[in-house]
């Protein structure tokens, strides 16, 4: 391909990284009108994880649809599924169709978000062009990111929620139209037998498991058990199918690599904090401080201008610096963050919720670019493909896998304290106070112990997130204490 076309490509696979990084915060803007308007904030974690499981259970096998059709037609129709599903939300008249609608859009968003980086490894055999390239395509999504919360809050005030999701669709359609006009990278395409086993075992475990982790507090512990154990035995069961297959969903090999292993290990840990931040501080925003939708989705601003700076850091002092340096110093931003939340109390400024953001983006920018060209450098050449797509399947385990406990934590604080106002205060009227437009018709002399309720719940999520970082924390130092972060696999030249 020429000069010209990787240009016109990349740009076209940066759109996708507009497309997640718009979606996230527009959606996360939207969701206290959201679950207003359908009565489900007992439901809002389900918004979350099914999204979220639907990238999960499909990422891997984006990956493997690339090697066997070509990585062109794998992003063309992911970006399709993605852009039925944000039409299919927009229409939605209940929540379960929004919430189908969602997991749809979920199933599309895996290969969107995966198979992009893939290419750019085609595309960019060095590491350095190819860190700056991820750069950009991080900062695209932190740019994305910025715009989000105004137009999201923007539409929600002046509109309805039902039209955030229509700005994907432009987005998408150019995408396509670039990539099929212009993409032409020749690719040797997988001919092997296709592990349909791996496959069926790989997505029953997942979904048998984090269904049953979503349902927590809701069905039977028993019941919930029974999920839990069923998906574990199905992965175990596709560890030794993977073993006989031809060509294995995800190859055992890739764990015989430690230092792959503890990449694996810190892409979960800080995405599964990740999370919590984009769902719960703009509710804390609106829910706690009565604020609008819009000025309650700026609080991702600061982070996502953060974000865009720790980006374009990593990528220029990726050859320079030990990698798990840079990692060390994100995920102590990270650290600033969460600590300034857990002491946080109810009353706490906005003000301050916009500067832990900006730490908070600052940490997740500079480690992200760091920890995607590692695992690329660390996978064998043969096992790229999967190990960035894997990697980013532990990704999104981790944020769907958390979503579902924050969303246990807060509903346990929810019922707990409405149960304790003995009638008084309803998870109906607690469904108003997460939205600014509905709040005014809540009795006055009740609202402050409503909030102080939600808080509750959002104090004991931030406490979780602390403790995820404090392993993080752990993992390096490990690291550090055995010589593996100063080893030669450490400087990505």
């Amino acid at each position: 391909m020429s000069r010209n076309e990787k240009i016109l490509v990349t740009f076209a696979l940066v759109l996708s990284n507009a497309m997640a990084g718009l979606d996230g915060t527009i959606v996360n803007t939207a969701l206290p009108a959201i679950i207003s308007d359908f009565h489900a904030i007992q439901d809002m974690g389900w918004i979350v994880a099914c999204f979220l499981l639907g990238m999960a259970v499909t990422t891997p096998l984006w990956s493997k649809f690339g090697e066997r059709y070509g990585n062109k037609v794998a992003y063309i129709l992911a970006t399709v599924i993605f852009m039925v599903g944000a039409l299919f939300q927009g229409l939605a008249p209940n929540i379960a169709w929004f919430i189908a609608a969602r997991g749809l859009m979920g199933i599309g968003a895996g290969g969107v978000n995966t198979i992009p980086f893939i290419i750019y490894a085609e595309l960019f055999t060095s590491l350095k062009r190819r860190g700056q390239v991820i750069g950009i395509a991080a900062a695209s999504f932190s740019g994305a990111s910025i715009i989000g919360p105004l137009l999201g809050g923007w539409i929600v005030d002046q509109f309805s929620w039902h039209w955030v999701f229509y700005v994907n669709l432009p987005i998408a359609v150019l995408s396509i139209v670039i990539m099929l006009v212009w993409f032409n990278l020749p690719q040797a395409l997988n001919k092997a037998d296709i592990d349909y086993l791996g496959i069926l075992l790989l997505v029953g475990g997942l979904a048998a498991i984090l269904v049953g982790v979503q349902e927590i507090g809701v069905l039977p512990i028993g019941f919930t058990l029974v999920l839990v154990g069923l998906g574990l035995l199905l992965l175990v069961g596709m560890v030794f199918a993977e073993r006989r297959a031809t060509d294995p969903i995800v190859p055992g090999r890739l764990f015989k690599n430690g230092q792959l292993v503890s990449d694996f290990a810190l892409f979960a840990l800080l995405w599964g904090a990740f999370v919590a931040f984009n769902i719960y501080v703009p509710m804390w925003a609106q829910g706690l401080l009565g604020l609008s939708a819009l000025i309650g989705g700026m609080t991702q601003i600061p982070g996502a201008f953060a974000n865009f700076g720790g980006s374009e850091l990593g990528a220029v002092i990726q050859r320079k610096f030990w990698r798990y340096d840079i990692i060390s110093l994100g995920a102590g931003a990270f650290l600033i963050a969460f600590i300034g939340l857990s002491l946080a109390n109810q009353h706490t400024s906005y003000g301050v919720l916009l500067v832990l953001g900006a730490f908070e983006g600052f940490g997740i920018g500079l480690s992200f670019n760091i920890l995607q060209v590692a695992v690329q450098s660390d996978a064998e050449p043969r096992d790229m493909p999967i190990a960035t797509s894997f990697a980013y399947l532990v990704r999104i385990l981790a944020q769907t896998f958390m979503a579902a406990i924050y969303g246990v934590i807060l509903n346990h604080a929810l019922v707990t304290g409405v149960r304790a106002s003995q009638g008084r205060i309803t998870l109906t009227m607690m469904n108003r106070l997460s939205n600014s437009q509905t709040v005014g018709s809540l009795p006055k002399q009740l609202v402050p112990k409503m909030r102080a309720i939600f808080f509750t719940g959002l104090h004991h999520i931030m406490l979780t997130v602390l403790l995820l970082l404090l392993l993080v924390a752990g993992i390096l130092i490990v690291l550090y204490a055995r010589g593996i972060a100063r080893s030669p696999k450490s400087m990505l030249r």
